[in-house]
């Protein structure tokens, strides 16, 4: 990652953390469900930054924006309901794609100050600590992030459900949890689990899709992904199939 794009991730990230903070507790915004008013103003600045930077964006508020070869698939708040209830676990989390690949990502954790990052074939980063995942090969010791209900029990030892996926899948890339996945009849777009993606790839974890579908994307599709630690992890959950 270049560090003049790598300051303007940071930057972004680092702006929206700051300018949410007013704005916590003030409820939905009553423009459409579930968006809310801290929502709208992480958006202004993303678009600002990032657009002004030259790069093209796509975002969860805002949908897309300018052109470019690089673009910016951006959640400017991953975690809305944390955030505006005041749970510690919300964040930041910008892609940067090129076609069909990320070549650069950064999640901050804004409740933490910690910043995950990856770059293309250039590994994954904690504050500037190298990541690598954690050497899961049993379920019966796995402990498994979910995006949504679970509509029987897994039989791994245990589950969380946080409500930020992009950080959740940042913990599978620094060895926290051992997969996460999405449970139901939940979807997930690419502005929410791209960044995470991209770290999970570069800290040497499995990335794959419930159905198959392509999930690199900068446009508003629903996907259904899994990310998970080890291969022997993701071809037991595969195995299991869908919850």
């Amino acid at each position: 990652m270049t560090t003049e794009l790598f300051a303007t991730l940071y930057t972004c990230a680092l702006e929206i953390g700051e300018v949410v903070r007013s704005h916590q507790g003030r409820g939905l915004s009553g423009q459409r469900p579930t968006q809310y008013h801290l929502d709208l103003v992480a958006d202004e600045v993303a678009v600002r930054i990032l657009g002004g930077a030259g790069l093209g964006v796509m975002s969860e508020e805002s949908g897309a924006t300018g052109d470019g070869d690089l673009v910016a698939v951006v959640d400017p708040i991953d975690g809305s309901t944390n955030c505006d209830r005041g749970i510690p676990f919300y964040a930041t989390s910008i892609a940067v794609v090129r076609g069909d690949e990320v070549v650069a990502a950064l999640v901050r954790n804004h409740a933490t100050g910690q910043v995950f990052s990856a770059e293309k074939g250039a590994g994954a980063e904690r504050d500037g600590v190298r990541l690598a995942v954690r050497a899961t090969t049993s379920m019966d010791e796995a402990i498994v992030g979910v995006s949504g209900l679970p509509e029987r029990h897994p039989g791994w030892a245990q589950f969380r459900a946080m409500g930020a996926a992009s950080l959740e899948i940042c913990l599978v890339a620094d060895g926290s949890l051992d997969a996460f996945t999405v449970a139901g009849r939940t979807t997930l777009h690419p502005w929410d689990y791209l960044g995470g993606l991209a770290i999970v790839r570069e800290a040497g974890g499995h990335v794959a899709s419930w159905d198959d579908a392509p999930l690199v994307a900068a446009d508003s599709v629903a996907r259904r992904p899994l990310f998970a630690a080890t291969s022997a992890v993701a071809r037991r959950l595969r195995e299991d199939g869908p919850l």
